[in-house]
């Protein structure tokens, strides 16, 4: 079995005895339901899943109720299982299809008897509509593919190799060769592989990178069919802006660009379409800001932005000139900027941050800004020798109103330091997450 992080956010959530419920909330195929039916077995006497895709007599419990009471009695008797008070989890997966069990997420809570775990995915959209949204009563996390982290853990590796590498990481200073040469062929794999459950153990279960390849297409056809079942009124031009993912990111500046959708296009016409891939889980946005100076946010330019996919692994995928050999044989002659920066605006989603990009007429792009310590961290990505050679990334540092005190150039050569620059391998960047709060915060005037 892949061990995932959720695990023990799953853990840590159920154990602080916090009297909510909790939503896990990301994309298709990310093994929302197969970790949390792991966790309640592994955790809970009995587990109840109610799947509001599959079962129609799971959705009528939430129908014509009289009675708030009446749920507890209906879910009782749909369980083919004792319902043992503390001791189970109940599990409403698909929530998307049964929005009316968010609404008796309070009540249910309030009962105490039992705990509640719900998933879904474009909960910001089909849940919009709901009567009652339990604030208070409901907490959110995000799931995501594998992270670059999870990946080399899943394929067996010693736990000496991501200590060492973290070490690297924290003291800025090279590893042994060895190390890193592992590293950076199994950085290689994961640009081909990506972190998508299935696709993963398909390639733990055959080495076959065709067979990957096929679940990965599968995969991306799935998501095109949940665009035609999930918004029909606006499933061509999603459709056609999520066609557009693989070229945008593959053209110099990468920024989406309207037009290239359809001659006339406006971004008044496809705004719904970014909307709706961005809270499916399939699109990473990072918006570009004019000044890299914290709140980004104020700075942002909603309208230009870069649509990176959710997963660098389907990604290679939608490429169609055999990228994945030339990928794992480490082909210097081919730009993969594109893949190289996909995986980082991954790994910087999956690790809390808002990814942007710096972008100024007159001394050029930075490819990521996020906030970090009240000042800005640029992040630079490189997959060519010149991985020096960064005028805009000079100009931010040269700014003291943007407050850079670290800079980072993602490379797949150097491992050194220059004033506030650290060159670092590219893999690195699954180390690179905000700091973390503490547990409480105490503050007495």
């Amino acid at each position: 079995m892949i061990k995932r992080k959720i695990e023990e956010k799953l853990h840590s959530f159920f154990k602080r005895g916090k009297h909510s419920a909790l939503l896990v909330d990301g994309a298709r195929q990310v093994g929302k339901t197969f970790i949390i039916e792991e966790f309640g077995r592994r955790n809970y006497d009995s587990i109840v899943k109610l799947d509001f895709v599959q079962s129609k007599q799971a959705r009528s419990i939430f129908e014509n109720v009289e009675d708030e009471k009446e749920i507890i009695t209906r879910l009782t008797a749909f369980s083919k299982q004792p319902m043992i008070p503390g001791r189970t989890l109940v599990f409403f997966d698909e929530v998307q299809k049964c929005p009316e069990a968010v609404t008796y997420v309070k009540y249910l809570v309030q009962d105490g008897r039992f705990d509640y775990v719900l998933s879904g995915f474009l909960l910001g959209i089909e849940l919009k509509n709901v009567r009652s949204i339990p604030v208070g009563y409901m907490d959110e996390i995000k799931m995501y593919p594998l992270d670059f982290e999870e990946f080399v853990a899943a394929n067996g590796e010693m736990p000496e190799l991501l200590e060492a590498a973290r070490k690297s990481w924290e003291s800025r200073r090279p590893m042994a060769k060895v190390f890193h040469d592992r590293l950076m062929r199994l950085f290689r794999l994961y640009l081909v592989v990506g972190g998508m459950p299935e696709a993963v153990q398909t390639y733990l279960d055959t080495n076959d990178i065709r067979s990957v390849v096929s679940v990965q297409k599968k995969i991306l056809l799935n998501y095109r069919k949940d665009i035609s079942q999930y918004d029909e009124k606006n499933s061509l031009r999603i459709k056609a802006v999520f066609d557009r993912i693989a070229p945008e990111l593959n053209d110099k500046n990468k920024r989406f660009y309207s037009g290239s959708v359809g001659e006339g296009c406006r971004y008044e016409r496809l705004e719904d379409a970014f909307v709706w891939l961005t809270e499916a889980g399939v699109a990473l946005p990072s918006y570009c800001v004019e000044e890299a100076k914290a709140p980004l946010l104020l700075a942002r330019k909603p309208r230009f932005f870069k649509l990176f996919m959710n997963d660098v692994g389907l990604l290679s995928a939608m490429y169609m000139n055999d990228i994945q050999l030339q990928i794992l044989n480490g082909e210097t002659n081919i730009n993969f900027g594109s893949v190289f920066e996909n995986f980082v605006a991954q790994e910087l989603v999956a690790h809390g941050y808002s990814p942007n990009y710096y972008n100024s007429a007159k001394h050029g792009e930075v490819d990521f800004v996020v906030e970090r310590g009240g000042g800005v961290l640029p992040v630079e990505v490189k997959c060519g020798k010149h991985y020096e050679r960064h005028h805009a990334l000079n100009h931010l540092i040269a700014d003291k109103d943007c407050r850079v005190s670290d800079a980072i150039v993602f490379d797949g050569y150097a491992f050194k330091a220059k004033g506030v620059v650290s060159y670092l391998p590219i893999y690195m960047a699954m180390f690179l997450s905000p700091p973390q709060l503490p547990d409480k915060m105490i503050y007495r005037l």
